[in-house]
Parts: structure tokens; C-alpha cells; sequence
């Protein structure tokens, strides 16, 4: 690949903020690296980097050469390794997001594959944000919901998220025990009439009056912990609750109170060895 030496080492300063950082990463003299960012920028006819006094931040331009230097590192990585043979492509770095409340149910598969392939080295990030895949923000992304729709992504289903709706063992002594489809006079936890994601939304806007609501919230956390005080019915994800003594539940999940897992790869990296081998994982589990 023409420029591939001049881009590895603009990809290093993007990663690492200095040409020094990233001459000490790349084992050269840093005007070697200032030498080949000059090249690339004159070749791309374009400026990669704002020059600050702290170090080096993208420009526009640069952000995209991020995005393309990322993914070809990944595919000379996997090269490499496919040269060195198979157990050479199980190793390296993989890095996976999710929200962090489905992580009870990715978290034993990823034990179980790091326990099989030990010189894998994994990365959680658990946060709200989307991760933008095609910027390689991470290899392999978790979505909770209706199926992405994205050109650039592979997307595999993994599991099923199944709400239900528990009460406290408190709250029944005090209110006796809900019978399906007769709520009146009991209280609940959570929200109504709200656009949200969450898939028992609706059935809390159909059946719960908003005056019945004991404690308004979307909260997940909140709604968990206010249902163990006993406040109110409420849904729960079964992943969550299983084993809480103190908790009955009063309305198993069934379609319309449970939701999709999904498994979401960029097209770019999805047949690298270590994604390929992490699905083929994944999926001997779950048969």
C-alpha cells in the first residue's frame, strides 16, 4: 500500500497526541515522524492535524485518514496473523460495547471466550452512547432494540431481553397479590405515555393509570430499587432480579415485554480473524 509507513505514523500522533509519543511508539526519531506526516498531507493535498503547544489534534481531514488508517491497521493485523497461523488470529486486542445494563448477559460469554483464547486482551465499554463503529471506536457492538439498519453493519441476533413485572414480598403483604389484568387499587413504579425504547412502555401506558404511579421515573436502577422498598409494581429486567428473595413476580414477559440483543460488526472489520472467530464462539454457546 503506497503511504502505508507515512500513514501508520499519522495514525500514531492521532492516537497518541505528540510526534514524540508516537516516534517512541513506532521505535523512530520524531523527524522521521514529522517527515511523514508532511508527505502524506502534501500528497492528500490536505492538512491532517491542527498544530497546538499541547500536541496535535485532527482536523476534518484527519478524522477520516483516522478512520481509514484504523480499519487497515486491523486488516495488516489480521494479515499477519493469518501468516502465523490460526492461534495467531485469536489474540490481540478486542473491544466491545454495550449499554451497561445488559452486561450480566454479554459479560459470561466474554469470560468464557477469553478462558478459550487466553492471549485475547478485552475492552468493555459500557455507556449510553452509540459507538460509531466505522470511526473504530470498537470491534463488536451490543444493541438492545429494533434491528440496526445501517449499510456499513453486519448485524447477528445474540439474545433476548425479558422484562417483567415483579412486586416486593412487602408490598403483597400490604396490597395482596395482583391478579392478571385487575390492577385497581395497586400502585406501580415507572412511567406512562413517554416515547421510549423500553418495550413494556406500552403496556404500562394501556393498563396503569397515571394517578396509580407511586414514583415517577425511567430509571432503570430507580425503578429496581424502588420496587425492592415495596413503593409499587414495576418492570424489571429478569437478567437483574433472579434470586432476589424478596421479589415475586406478577406478570411473566412475553413479546410485547421483551426486546432484542443484538450483535453489530462494521462490514470493514466483520471477516477479521478475531471478530469471525468471536461469532463462531458466540454462537456454539448459544446452540
Amino acid at each position: 500500500m503506497k503511504h502505508w509507513t507515512e500513514l501508520r505514523s499519522a495514525l500514531m500522533v492521532a492516537r497518541y497526541g505528540t510526534v514524540s509519543a508516537a516516534a517512541s511508539e513506532l521505535g523512530v526519531h520524531r523527524a522521521t515522524v514529522n517527515r511523514h506526516i508532511e508527505t502524506l498531507e502534501s500528497a492528500l493535498n490536505a492538512r491532517l492535524f491542527h498544530r497546538h503547544a499541547q500536541g496535535y489534534t485532527l482536523t476534518d481531514a484527519g478524522q477520516d485518514m483516522m478512520e481509514i488508517a484504523g480499519r487497515a491497521e486491523e486488516m495488516f493485523i489480521d494479515l499477519e496473523g493469518r501468516s502465523r497461523g490460526r492461534e495467531s488470529l485469536i489474540s490481540g486486542r478486542l473491544v466491545f460495547t454495550s449499554l451497561s445494563g445488559v452486561a450480566p448477559l454479554i459479560v459470561p460469554a466474554l469470560a468464557a471466550f477469553q478462558k478459550s483464547h487466553p492471549n485475547i486482551d478485552l475492552e468493555f465499554i459500557a455507556e449510553a452512547r452509540l459507538a460509531r463503529l466505522e470511526h473504530g471506536e470498537a470491534h463488536v457492538a451490543f444493541r438492545v432494540g429494533a434491528k440496526p439498519d445501517f449499510a456499513d453493519y453486519v448485524v447477528l441476533p445474540f439474545k433476548q431481553v425479558h422484562f417483567s413485572l415483579y412486586a416486593s414480598t412487602d408490598y403483597i403483604a400490604r396490597y395482596g397479590m395482583p391478579k392478571p389484568g385487575e390492577y385497581e387499587g395497586h400502585r406501580f413504579v415507572g412511567a406512562v405515555g413517554l416515547p421510549s425504547p423500553v418495550p413494556f412502555m406500552g403496556w404500562m401506558t394501556q393498563n396503569v393509570d397515571p394517578e396509580a404511579l407511586a414514583l415517577r421515573t425511567t430509571n432503570q436502577y430507580v425503578i429496581q430499587n424502588a420496587v425492592c422498598a415495596g413503593l409499587g409494581l414495576g418492570f424489571l429486567a429478569e437478567h437483574d432480579v433472579e434470586g432476589l428473595p424478596e421479589l415475586v413476580k406478577v406478570l411473566p414477559s412475553d413479546q410485547t415485554t421483551s426486546t432484542p440483543l443484538w450483535i453489530v460488526t462494521h462490514v470493514d472489520l466483520h471477516r477479521t480473524g478475531k471478530i469471525q472467530e468471536f461469532l463462531r464462539f458466540t454462537k456454539a454457546i448459544q446452540d
